[in-house]
């Protein structure tokens, strides 16, 4: 005959039970002798750390060219500068410093260079199990991404057509799109993007950013009527400002299902700014985590960070761009 457990079943109801007996004023009071009363302590204090979720840190960093040295052809143009030593040993200070959970990457250079990325973060202790790396219509530049969590979906698009006066065009860096398993029961959607540049093309790169933009957005909603109560961050280099028409197409309506909320995000002097674009000597936030209704309720409030790393302008011409979620609104 089975001897029945003298407490039953460690349900989830007698669990919370247990845990609020812990921590009663009554219940210390009854604690006869300082040994026990430092083991209901212990106990307690044990139950209330298991019970927390762990936070979690999102990130967004264009590292700027991390480039290796490519072969040009006989009278051809250098397509990019390679990223020196030093610059490189700077971004992954300035990553260190941060210690993402996940983070997402503009600008990395190819395959073997995001090889090379990774193992020098694990080099410096920063350990990441799983990846995504896209490789779209720039030839040069692509989106990463590096997480401590798994991948368990993955989204991404490298072909996203669109036309301009009856053109054919692509978005450049196509539309980084992943699913990670942060806990148990709980999942976090990174979509990440790199949209045109301020550099003049002929169509107008205000015209070709807002096209892009509006692609993302019909990204977005797509995610977000199927599944609303997905927790969803979009980040990444957006290349314009908050006053601009591509804030508001990735933005969507106010007080919708599918609006996101753009992450206000300062540095330690309460500066704002997230890129110095040197040729027009002007400082700008252009560097965005957006997220999604369901993921707001778990956005540590106040926690957005622009990093101000005294190597900063040594490692990009941005700044990384991070917030805390506490993951407690199950999907």
């Amino acid at each position: 005959m089975c001897r029945a457990e003298p407490f039953g079943p460690l349900t989830p109801s007698r669990f919370w039970k247990w845990l609020a007996l812990a921590f009663s004023p009554s219940y210390f009071r009854r604690m006869k002798s300082p040994t026990a009363l430092a083991l209901a302590l212990i106990f307690a204090t044990t139950l209330r750390l298991a019970a927390e979720p762990k936070a979690i840190v999102v990130a967004t960093y264009n590292v700027e060219n991390y480039l290796g040295a490519e072969p040009v052809p006989e009278g051809g143009k250098s397509r990019g500068k390679p990223k020196t030593e030093a610059a490189i040993a700077a971004v992954i200070r300035v990553i260190k410093e941060i210690n993402p959970d996940v983070l997402g990457v503009c600008e990395m250079g190819s395959p073997e260079r995001f090889e090379d990325f990774k193992k020098r973060l694990a080099a410096e202790g920063l350990g990441y199990v799983d990846s995504e790396y896209l490789q779209a219509a720039d030839p040069d530049r692509h989106l990463a991404l590096v997480s401590r969590f798994p991948i368990v979906a993955r989204h991404s698009r490298a072909d996203v057509p669109f036309e301009i006066t009856g053109q054919p065009e692509k978005v450049r860096r196509g539309f980084l799109d992943v699913t990670i398993q942060v806990a148990p029961d709980y999942q976090l959607r990174m979509v990440g993007a790199h949209l045109k540049s301020k550099l003049a093309v002929a169509e107008g790169e205000a015209v070709v950013r807002r096209h892009e933009a509006q692609e993302l957005r019909r990204h977005l909603e797509k995610i977000l009527v199927a599944a609303p109560e997905t927790n969803l961050v979009c980040y990444g280099d957006f290349n314009d400002t908050k006053d601009t028409p591509m804030f508001a197409e990735i933005s969507g309506i106010r007080g919708t299902p599918t609006y996101l909320d753009d992450v206000p995000a300062r540095d330690d002097l309460g500066d704002r700014w997230t890129h110095y674009w040197k040729t027009a000597e002007v400082y700008a936030r252009i560097d965005y985590l957006f997220v999604s209704p369901a993921l707001v309720r778990d956005l540590v409030p106040n926690s957005g960070r622009v990093n101000r790393s005294e190597v900063w302008s040594a490692a990009s011409d941005h700044r990384a761009v991070s917030a805390t979620i506490v993951p407690l609104n199950k999907k």
